[in-house]
């Protein structure tokens, strides 16, 4: 095998060190240079040894590398070494990974990099003579064909060039190349299995979950008064049901370090083990999914029991899609260079993974800077074209093993959209699984963490939106690519053979196909600002999708149809009614009420809800008619022909006609508009997208569908299938004072079961307080900073990079506005690169949730900007985390939604409803602060108008001072200063 690639074992190495970089030479001579020193010696010297090249090259201001990447990335072999398993992509990260210790690793300085990659190769080496070794052979192989700068040194390790023949090839009886990347034929199959009994409804006694606890956490843990307290109020959410539609409901506030997880844990286990039914754990953000799993390794040590036991769901959108992936290989020999290279290492870690999880999972967070995102929305199932039974790799696919191995599972860990989702499929006849309808032992028992964001779950998921984006993918799903080079088959296409020879098929088939042509055509956002249809639009550049890049569109002639008209007729009003001005504004969404109309729309309306109909009917008698074949067609369809016919009736439902009926009844509201003085059931509005720093460029214009309370849905489809919930959460209430039995207590409770859901149930919930073990007047200090500007982005930096200073790192910062952390970012990360303390920044970094707060968590004197996603379910214990700083009160938005909100569910005092949902929201960003009892920390407020209403939102104990920045600056020092003596000590 003839390689040209340099060798990686006597390379300099290159790393980001304390605001410049770290530089060891060919010689072993460490040195320290600035970013421009780097850039000129970049050009002179060998391929450098580097961690996380798209990173450093940001930082050095040069174009990201791309692949195959110039320099050899330390994370590319661990990606290759240790497919599927997730490591902070920093020096420390990386060693930490790999197996070293604390004093071992050092300051992390370029001259630790050598010491990581002896260890990668000698792991290497180690799997040369396993399972995957003809595997690793031949993507090696493929590798080097393909021109990535690590083959030589892998091909060397691994003794390649001894099994090659001389014409370079591996020997027949070998995995070959090509093959080794068609990983479907590697994969596990699953095999039917009659669908299990449905679980009894013994209940668990409080008791029996604490003894369940106590067996979790072993002799030697710390005991937790109040975890045991919560494990024994959570039975309650496993009584028996006593009348059909009105589950037992569990309300429990659990204070930040009760230890909820596993104090759910145990009663769900003991439960599903007692009944043989599985409890589903549902969450709302991907953080607490991933450590609610962690957890469970408690219960099932064991990695083949826990396999067993424990499943986690996540919509299908986050799996690798196997046809994807096949249709990407086939497709690779005539794309980049760099999109084999990601194909061949999704190759590896597929053989690796848990699940296939692409997003959030065992995938590592950066594998997309490093390989190409494109590449993974490439061959995850992101455009809906799911074909389930008629899939070829529908017995090895990821999603159906997971719904499988889900009904044998005693803990589901899922999240909120799919729990709602589910439930309503099912209660429609449209789940992704055939059998769930009528499965008997579909979930009954429930557990929601993170309950306090269910209304907000409950408004993605029951929200309509009729945008030129949707109706625009609803046509692509319908009549295909139109002559661009893609995935989208159609429905022609998809369903050809099994309508063919079928009138009673064909005729409503050619009907839909025929009325499609109705919804926006391809380029409708190059026409939406054009004052006339038959202005010619501007050129539009083709659509690219990752690995399927799609091809220029011919033209077309522009034809006027009832979407685009109705789209472009909302677009004006969108703009006549809102207020633009302001930096503010330029990247913003505008909103308009739907009423009044602006002239002709309501006549527009009508003329797409008439389009629409003569759409939905076709499709409805073909899903109705595929139904029945199944019947009449009984004695000669085979097994794989019904399978497709089923799955094609579901997605019809789902993809199609559900989605068409809510926008024919939203069409219907242009004719009634808001009666005064009444409370709508729906709130209906016109939103206007921007393109980012394109003023003029709307990239969306749509018409809204909101409930006004969205947890009305939400208990309408879990009566039913819900026999038990624990809705829990660190902040359920929303108290006035700090007082615990105040006046207010009850009306807290209230607006809990409000916010939840739980008062639209028939029996009122069992309502549970259990207070935080921590100290937080001896743990933790609160400041209000009363001298900066929070409205200019000068002060506001000078403010952060004051605390982050002070702090010596370990800082969180919080925003509500993206723009505003954006520009923070920009103006202190190069002062505390300088001090050695790298700024991390969602929203900026090329990286995934997970991954920035790993590297937040490894990195000890690292800072991190964030919003409300870091905000929420963030576990950061110990010293990395020691200061969150908030750039301002987190008012509610000021939004139509909101608005019509506050006048109809404030109870006459709208003025509270957002001083409650503010409140409740600094709860969770001073829970972030302190995760245990060793703990220490300081939370400050960058707002000088904070109401001393909002103050109780912290802990009782908690003084909150008004002071100066510099004075909060020198009090936070001397805080942590102190606490670090105190633990020397």
């Amino acid at each position: 095998m003839q390689t040209s690639f340099p060798s990686a074992y006597d390379a300099p190495a290159l790393v980001a060190y304390k605001g410049a970089y770290s530089l060891l030479t060919e010689d072993g001579e460490v040195l320290h240079l600035s970013a421009q020193d780097v850039r000129q010696n970049l050009q002179n010297m060998p391929c450098p040894l580097v961690i996380h090249a798209p990173a450093l090259a940001r930082r050095l201001n040069l174009s990201p590398p791309g692949q195959p990447a110039p320099w050899l990335d330390l994370l590319e072999l661990f990606a290759f070494v240790h497919p599927a398993t997730p490591v902070a992509p920093t020096p420390r990260g990386l060693a930490l990974a790999l197996g070293m210790q604390d004093e071992d690793i050092g300051a992390a300085e370029a001259d630790l990099l050598p010491r990581l990659l002896s260890l990668l190769l000698t792991n290497l080496a180690r799997q040369n003579h396993g399972a995957t070794a003809e595997h690793l052979a031949a993507l090696t192989l493929r590798l080097a064909q393909a021109g990535w700068i690590w083959s030589g040194t892998v091909a060397e390790t691994l003794g390649l060039h001894n099994k090659l023949t001389p014409q370079g090839k591996l020997p027949e009886t070998m995995l070959q190349p090509g093959d080794a990347l068609r990983i479907w034929r590697f994969l596990p199959k699953w095999e039917e299995t009659p669908l299990p009994p449905p679980p009894a409804s013994h209940p668990i006694s409080p008791t029996e979950a604490r003894e369940q606890l106590t067996k979790m956490l072993g002799e030697d843990a710390e005991v937790r008064t109040g975890q045991a307290d919560f494990a024994s109020v959570a039975t309650g959410a496993f009584e028996p049901r006593n009348v059909r539609g009105d589950p037992a409901i569990v309300l429990a506030e659990a204070g930040t370090g009760t230890g909820k997880t596993l104090g759910y844990i145990a009663p769900a286990s003991l439960w599903a083990e007692r009944n043989k039914g599985a409890v589903w754990i549902s969450t709302y953000t991907r953080h607490l999914q991933r450590q609610i799993e962690q957890e469970t390794r408690r219960l099932y040590p064991d990695q083949a029991t826990h396999r067993q036991r424990v499943v986690l769901r996540k919509g299908r959108e986050n799996y690798l899609c196997l046809l994807n992936m096949e249709e990407a290989v086939n497709t690779a020999a005539s794309r980049p260079a760099g999109i084999t290279i990601a194909l061949i290492m999704l190759a590896r870690w597929s053989l690796a993974t848990a699940d296939g999880d692409l997003f959030g999972g065992d995938l590592p967070g950066w594998f997309g800077d490093l390989f190409g995102q494109g590449n993974l929305i490439g061959v995850a199932d992101r455009r809906g074209e799911c074909i389930h039974g008629a899939c070829a790799h529908y017995q090895n696919c990821f999603v159906e093993h997971s719904i499988r191995r889900a009904r044998e599972a005693d803990l589901v860990i899922a999240n909120h959209a799919l729990v709602m989702a589910q439930a309503a499929y099912a209660q429609a006849g449209m789940s992704d699984d055939a059998d769930e309808t009528d499965d008997p032992s579909a979930p009954s028992r429930y557990v929601f963490d993170e309950g306090h964001h269910l209304a907000d779950a409950a408004d993605s998921a029951f929200s309509a939106e009729l945008s030129g984006l949707e109706a625009a993918e609803l046509r692509r799903w319908l009549l295909g690519a139109e002559g661009r080079r893609s995935r989208a088959r159609g429905l022609k296409r998809r369903l050809d053979d099994l309508v063919v020879g079928h009138p009673k098929l064909e005729t409503p088939l050619d009907a839909a196909l025929m009325a499609a042509t109705a919804l926006p055509a391809p380029g409708w956002s190059s026409r939406l600002g054009q004052e006339h249809a038959d202005e010619p639009p501007p050129p539009e550049p083709p659509e690219d999708i990752g690995l399927f890049p799609l091809e220029p569109e011919a033209p077309q002639p522009v034809l006027e149809n009832p979407t685009e008209a109705f789209l472009r007729l909302l677009r004006q009003q969108a703009l006549a009614r809102t207020q633009e001005g302001g930096k503010q504004h330029v990247y913003a969404a505008l909103e308009c009420d739907l009423h009044p109309l602006v002239p002709d729309l309501a006549e527009a309306g009508h003329l797409l809800a008439r389009a629409l109909t003569r759409l939905v009917e076709p499709l409805r008698t073909l899903a109705e008619r595929l139904h029945a074949r199944l019947e009449e067609d009984a004695e000669t369809l085979d097994s794989a022909t019904r399978g497709r016919i089923e799955a094609m009736t579901r997605a019809l439902r789902r993809r199609a006609i559900s989605r068409l009926d809510a926008w024919i009844a939203m069409l219907s509201a242009l004719d009634t508009p808001p009666e005064p003085d009444t409370t709508p059931a729906h709130v209906h509005f016109i939103r206007l997208e921007r393109r980012e720093k394109q003023r003029m460029g709307e990239q969306d214009v749509g018409l809204y569908r909101y409930w006004l309370d969205p947890t009305i849905p939400f208990a309408g489809i879990m009566a039913i299938p819900a026999q038990g919930m624990l809705i829990t959460s660190a902040t359920l209430r929303d108290q006035q004072t700090n007082e615990p039995e105040s006046d207010n207590a009850e009306k807290a409770w209230e607006a809990a079961e409000a916010r939840t859901g739980a008062n639209h149930f028939p029996s009122p919930p069992l309502r549970a307080s259990l207070a935080s073990p921590f100290d937080y007047a001896r743990q933790t200090r609160a400041y209000i900073v009363t001298d900066i500007d929070n409205s200019s982005i000068v002060d506001l930096a000078a403010a952060f990079r004051t605390l982050f200073l002070a702090s010596g790192g370990g800082g969180l910062g919080l925003f509500t506005a993206i723009s505003r952390l954006r520009g923070v970012y920009d103006r202190i990360a190069p002062t505390l690169e300088e001090n050695g303390l790298p700024l991390y920044a969602q929203h900026v970094d090329a990286m995934d949730n997970n991954t920035l707060v790993d590297i937040f968590r490894t990195e000890e004197h690292a800072c991190l900007l964030g919003t409300d996603a870091m905000r929420d379910g963030v576990d950061v214990p110990g010293n990395a985390l020691r200061l969150v700083a908030f750039e301002r009160v987190p008012w509610p938005r000021p939004d139509i939604l909101h608005r019509e909100r506050r006048i109809h569910l404030s109870g006459g005092d709208p003025k509270s409803f957002d001083e409650r949902i503010a409140r409740l929201r600094l709860r969770q960003a001073f829970g972030r602060l302190i995760r245990r009892q060793s703990d220490r920390g300081v939370f400050v407020l960058l707002d000088r108008r904070t109401p001393t209403r909002l103050l109780s939102a912290f802990p009782a104990g908690v003084e909150v001072r008004r002071l100066g920045l510099a004075e909060t600056a020198r009090e936070l020092a001397a805080f942590l200063a102190e606490t670090e003596r105190a633990d020397q000590n």
